[in-house]
């Protein structure tokens, strides 16, 4: 049984969000291609996507993307709360499509 389960572990995202001093961290482990998540800052700069408010997506000064594949970084810069970006993360048509 437990290895199915770490199989099961293997194949998802584990999305972690931090609170900084400049605005919000998201740590992605698991099952992420870093070109997913740049794709997902690109559709939210552009406003291409619709999981935050144009309120909170004015909050945001500066959105930077690093890691590699299996374990990204996006760090979000700006007068953002950790709930907020909870809530748009899950939201996000690129991280949750099917």
């Amino acid at each position: 049984m437990s290895i199915i389960r770490e199989n099961l572990k293997d194949k998802t995202m584990q999305k972690n969000v931090f609170k900084t001093g400049q605005g919000v961290k998201i740590n992605f482990t698991g099952v992420v291609q870093k070109q997913q998540i740049v794709k997902m800052v690109e559709n939210c700069a552009t406003g291409a996507c619709e999981c935050m408010s144009d309120a909170t997506k004015k909050k945001i000064s500066n959105m930077q993307v690093e890691g590699k594949d299996g374990d990204v970084e996006l760090k979000l810069d700006g007068a953002v709360t950790k709930e907020e970006i909870e809530k748009a993360l899950a939201k996000s048509k690129v991280l949750n499509k099917d």
